[in-house]
């Protein structure tokens, strides 16, 4: 695939580019979905947020995020952050929402699924305000999806990959992503972003063994060298970069991961990893619960609202350390 070819692919990706949004712009709620919770009176809110896991750094900085928003809120609203043990804690994920739909205890819930249909169903018929976070679904109860618009924010890290390349003297500019868990949204989003310069995809469950497996075949299957490596996450972008340490066909590839974490800042700057697609996880938190006490209070909210992306490089990997220093609690 040529460059010209890749570039053109990139443009027409991103006038392809589909935000889908779920629910509808109405923020009232039925009666009975408040009863624990603020009202004239002058009570507070309560709500639940359920992210695929707390077990990866990027999952902490939305939990601060989220409460955050509540501490600065305090009299307005109170937040539970909790996760299954991985991102393929399926039944955890499915205990969990069912546990705090049912449980009378909550005023609305954040939910950023592990399987979207699976949470579709799962929230049937709830009177309590869904709001998604991070990855989307499509249900009538979910009120506005909170998170990045992971194909764009792709589409502008896999250009700033190819300008890379192009600048660590590749002329034959192809790509290869090591994707995330098959069927993830939030993963399909971002492949249809990077998919410009795609040439295979190796599925890795989103964890740093299975990238590393994965890049061991990529080098054997192509001991010539590949200009892209790009990654659904940092920690199987930086995973990759390793067990490409010391092939000399992979010493000018460009190594691109997604989130832009401390580690992966760290990576960058010690030249461990090229770049990453950074999301605002802090702020994604943080706004989450926000639209979800703007739904309570009866206003009306965007479908879908960006917590924003940017492209974290060389360049300006430290000045992003700082400000994630200043975020995780």
């Amino acid at each position: 695939m040529n460059k010209k070819r890749v570039l053109a692919m990139l443009l027409a990706g991103a006038m392809a580019l589909s935000m889908t949004a779920c629910g509808g712009n109405s923020a009232s709620t039925d009666g009975s979905s408040n009863d624990g919770g603020a009202s004239a009176s002058g009570g507070s809110y309560k709500g639940s947020v359920i992210l695929k896991t707390l077990a990866a750094e990027y999952w902490q900085y939305v939990k601060s995020g989220a409460e955050d928003y509540a501490s600065e809120h305090s009299g307005k609203v109170t937040v539970e952050v909790k996760g299954p043990s991985s991102e393929t804690a399926f039944d955890e994920m499915q205990n969990m929402i069912e546990t705090d739909l049912s449980s009378g205890s909550y005023d609305g819930v954040i939910i950023s699924p592990l399987q979207s249909d699976t949470a579709a169903q799962l929230v049937s018929g709830t009177k309590l305000p869904i709001v998604a976070i991070d990855t989307n679904f499509t249900a009538p109860e979910v009120k506005s999806f909170v998170g990045t618009g992971n194909e764009a924010a792709a589409k502008k890290g896999g250009e700033a990959a190819v300008e890379a390349a192009k600048a660590a003297g590749w002329t034959d500019i192809k790509c290869i992503e090591i994707a995330g868990v098959q069927g993830d949204q939030t993963n399909t989003a971002r492949m249809n972003g990077y998919k410009a310069g795609v040439e295979e995809v190796q599925y890795a469950d989103a964890t740093a063994d299975r990238a590393t497996t994965a890049m061991e075949a990529i080098m054997q299957t192509h001991p010539e060298g590949i200009a892209i490596i790009c990654a659904n996450n940092d920690d199987m972008a930086m995973a990759a970069a390793r067990a490409a340490q010391g092939h000399d066909a992979y010493k000018n590839t460009i190594f691109l991961g997604f989130n832009g974490d401390r580690a992966a800042c760290e990576a960058i700057l010690a030249g461990q990893m090229t770049m990453s697609v950074a999301q605002m996880a802090y702020e994604m938190g943080y706004k989450a619960v926000e639209t979800m006490v703007q739904v309570l209070d009866g206003e009306t909210v965007d479908e879908f609202v960006d917590s924003g992306s940017d492209v974290v490089t060389p360049d300006n990997a430290q000045e992003r350390l700082g400000t994630l220093k200043t975020q995780l609690h």
